[in-house]
């Protein structure tokens, strides 16, 4: 197969949620807030909180093997592993590692990317390219976190908003029509106080805790993602009518309605599984592709459209005929 020739090929998809599932009724026990106030300003009905023994490697090992069966390939099948994380197991080695070592992919490339919500775009991004250059042929791409440990619980406007989780997809080299056809990405560090973290291992020495300025990254975010959305149409020679569906970062049901509607995008094409799990950063996207293409909604031949922003600021979109 010709490098020139080479697409990035989704065959599975996976994902997991840790097995407690907090409802805002849980949470309003605990901090000052109730559903409804919740509900109206994010859409968020549930979040799922990582216990003790879940790590956002076990995440990521779960919903990778999920992935690696619908693919019909094993661990020894694997040429590439990225994880994208803003929470890694440790601070190195990658928790990329941990999952290879677990997964039995041993000695194939494994890394972690940190590009926060967008880091699942930005993972894909660099596995599609080493696909296509011909480096590897089979890559696992996942998205896992734990945001929940960097949460500061008495910040009800931010605490909230998150959920853990981890989702995974396996892109394999193939000749055709499907797989990812165009891929932009940006980044914007001037807005770096705007959703940051307040620690650092070259700073404070400490984890920190998440700290965010929501109506400006609100307004940031439905800019940037409708933006982005019509560049990387461009770049594929597809227009939105053409898009059967986005499948978008689930940050905030608000969001998600206002760039559809910025773009005239009808509402029913997209993908929203915010309600069930909040704001999982890196892990939201392919959360959303893996219930999408296993409740069936997602099928063969599908023109999808992937796209998140995220702290930094960074945000990316990618055109994938599924």
């Amino acid at each position: 197969m010709s490098a020139s020739t080479r697409r990035s090929v989704i065959k599975g998809t996976g994902s997991a949620l840790p097995r407690t599932r907090v409802s805002n009724a849980d949470l309003a026990k605990r901090v000052d807030t109730t559903d409804e106030w919740i509900v109206e300003r994010t859409g968020i009905k549930f979040r799922h909180i990582a216990e003790d023994d879940e790590t956002t490697s076990s995440l990521a090992i779960e919903a990778a093997d999920k992935a690696m069966k619908a693919a019909g390939i094993s661990g020894a099948d694997i040429d590439l592993i990225i994880v994208a994380t803003a929470t890694p197991d440790q601070t190195f080695p990658a928790t990329a590692t941990i999952v290879q070592d677990a997964l039995g992919s041993n000695g194939c490339v494994a890394f972690d990317v940190a590009a926060v919500c967008s880091g699942f775009l930005y993972a894909l991004s660099v596995a599609d390219s080493m696909i296509r250059v011909g480096s590897v042929q089979n890559a696992l791409v996942i998205g896992a976190e734990t945001f929940s440990r960097i949460l500061d619980w008495e910040d009800r406007g931010t605490c909230v908003l998150f959920g853990d989780g981890a989702g995974a997809i396996v892109l394999a080299a193939e000749q055709g029509e499907n797989g990812i056809l165009a891929t932009r990405l940006h980044a914007d560090g001037a807005h770096n106080q705007l959703l940051y973290v307040d620690g650092g291992a070259g700073t404070t020495g400490t984890v920190g805790k998440l700290r965010m300025k929501g109506r400006e990254v609100f307004r940031h975010a439905v800019v940037n993602l409708s933006s982005v959305l019509k560049e990387v149409l461009d770049e594929a020679g597809e227009s939105i009518d053409n898009v059967d569906w986005v499948v978008p970062h689930q940050a905030n049901a608000r969001i998600l309605d206002a760039t559809a509607k910025k773009l005239n995008l009808a509402p029913e094409k997209v993908i929203k599984t915010v309600d069930m799990h909040a704001n999982t950063s890196a892990a939201s996207v392919p959360l959303a592709l893996d219930t999408a293409v296993r409740d069936g909604r997602i099928k063969a031949g599908d023109l999808l459209v992937l796209e998140a922003m995220g702290g930094g600021f960074t945000w990316g979109a990618s055109v994938i005929r599924y």
